[in-house]
């Protein structure tokens, strides 16, 4: 099961880091932010550096009057490659891409050709050499559209700070967001970060659907595929794994990776990779990218109210988790199970002021209706076998270890006459998808949650909570400060690790809101 803590940390997509030789200037050296790597162009063992890009402006005749901006690039870095990651397009080059495309009245020569460089679809006839040149003679045609206005542009200095617009971009994204009404939960900003790492993603054009095989096998350990060397590279661009060794058998390397992206994404912790796995790494990163923006925005909602407590429960239904937060760190996190589509458990915010042990479980007259009249009529034992009775007019279970809110409640005045509670069906919590209920929470961990909230009151000892929870006698409590209870839908998080999860729409409010900002646009 993945972690949901609103305390956390951020997950950061790092690249390996080349310095700029003897024409690496100070403040470049200092910025961490920044890593690129250039590599040496070798498409031809016969040609000299120099040799290569004559024959270039040769075949390439359109871009000839540029010629000396481009070679000023090359003869300052050694003639290695300034848009590549070894044999990947990297992501300044997607920058670029995008940013000659916005720029109005830029006449390219060889647009075709570049667009190639960028269409994962396309059969790529160029080399690596002609792209990354390709790819600098555009530079040069943006950068002159860009500052008309200048005399005489240094091209290779202002390559320096094209190479620094990630660290821009994150900057100014920071400068927004500050410009903008604080917001007081701290996962806004850690789905904000993941956010920024997702777009430099996107950006860099690695990201390539991955193929699945008719019809589909699940794949398990030591299995070979061309399909295991597709998730090997989706889960190193994740980060779940350090590096690509591009191999194609699932070795135990692939197999802590695979379980490492299962637990953070609420996936049963095993190793079997099935066809539901591949069709969620296959979700488009602009899909991924709607869906971090959509729960920030749920982040600002909650903000005002969570902020301003020192101690809450957070029940979030998408991730099937609780946990509990007491002086601004989580004291324990539980897995548990929901309401069904049919009887949606609220989302709303509320306030715990009783515990209750070893309940009674008043049965609702429309479970009594839809489900027990029947039995009842043809068994006239069915009552006293499952422990119930009836008192003025209405079916309750009696306390035990078969009572169907197990041996704690947990109680928060609401409309809807829901609550959260332990359950004798333990096994339900093995489950991937847990939505079994009629609205209520049922939490697997119900008598750790009674312990940690009942710490400030000396005389509930773990004694006492034990002969509380013998099943024989109800005990209600009444806490003399009332816990926070929020019963969220958040459909990606980060947790204490850094890792971010994104999990199943379940009941569509995310569908929902999808279709709603659509129809506003049309």
């Amino acid at each position: 099961m993945k972690n949901l803590y609103p305390l956390s940390l951020i997950v950061v997509l790092s690249f390996s880091i080349l310095s700029f030789n003897k024409y690496e200037d100070k403040k470049t050296k200092e910025n961490k932010n920044v890593n690129y790597t250039y590599n040496t162009v070798n498409d031809s063992e016969t040609k000299d550096n120099s040799e290569i890009l004559h024959d270039f402006f040769r075949r390439y005749s359109d871009l000839k009057k540029y010629k000396s901006e481009v070679m000023s690039l090359y003869k300052t870095r050694s003639f290695g490659t300034i848009w590549y990651d070894e044999d990947e397009i990297n992501e300044f080059a997607g920058i670029l891409y995008e940013k000659a495309k916005k720029t109005n009245d830029l006449v390219v020569p060889y647009q075709k050709e570049i667009d190639q460089i960028f269409d994962n679809s396309a059969d790529k006839n160029l080399s690596k050499t002609d792209s990354d040149m390709l790819l600098s003679s555009l530079y040069v045609l943006y950068t002159k559209k860009s500052n008309a206005d200048k005399k005489k542009l240094a091209y290779d200095a202002m390559l320096k700070d094209f190479l620094n617009y990630s660290t821009i971009e994150e900057s100014s994204a920071s400068a927004t967001v500050a410009t903008d009404e604080k917001v007081q939960f701290e996962q806004y900003y850690k789905l904000q970060d993941v956010l920024k790492k997702y777009k430099k993603l996107d950006r860099s054009h690695k990201w390539k659907p991955i193929e699945i095989e008719v019809p589909y096998k699940d794949l398990r350990p030591d299995a070979v595929s061309n399909t295991i060397a597709q998730v090997r590279t989706r889960l190193y661009l994740l980060g779940d794994l350090k590096q690509d060794s591009k191999s194609d058998v699932y070795d135990r390397e692939l197999m802590d990776a695979v379980m490492k992206y299962k637990v953070r994404n609420g996936f049963k912790p095993n190793y079997i990779l099935a066809e539901e796995h591949i069709k969620e790494m296959n979700i488009p990163l602009s899909e991924k990218m709607e869906t971090l923006q959509l729960n920030m925005e749920r982040c600002r909602a909650i903000a005002a109210q969570i902020a301003t407590n020192d101690e809450y429960v957070l029940v979030n239904v998408p991730s099937y988790e609780m946990v509990y937060v007491k002086n601004g760190k989580v004291q324990l996190t539980s897995p548990v199970f929901v309401g069904a589509p049919l009887t949606k458990t609220t989302i709303f915010n509320g306030e715990i002021d009783r515990i209750v042990f070893s309940p009674y479980w008043t049965v609702p007259q429309s479970i009594v209706q839809n489900e027990l009249k029947s039995k009842i009529a043809s068994d006239p034992n069915y009552l006293a076998e499952k422990n119930m009775e009836m008192v003025n007019g209405q079916v309750r279970q009696k306390p035990g270890p078969d009572n169907s809110l197990g041996l704690v409640k947990f109680m928060f005045p609401n409309p809807d006459d829901i609550y959260m509670h332990d359950t004798p069906s333990k096994t339900l919590f093995d489950f991937e998808k847990r939505t079994f209920s009629h609205g209520c929470i049922n939490v697997k961990l119900a008598k750790e949650l009674a312990v940690a909230m009942l710490k400030d009151y000396p005389e509930w000892n773990q004694e006492k909570i034990d002969k509380a929870m013998e099943g024989k006698t109800e005990n209600s409590f009444k806490l003399t400060k009332k816990v926070p209870i929020y019963i969220t839908y958040f459909t990606s998080l980060v947790n204490e690790n850094g890792e971010i999860g994104f999990f199943q729409d379940v009941y569509e409010k995310d569908k929902e809101v999808t279709t709603e900002n659509a129809v506003v646009a049309q």
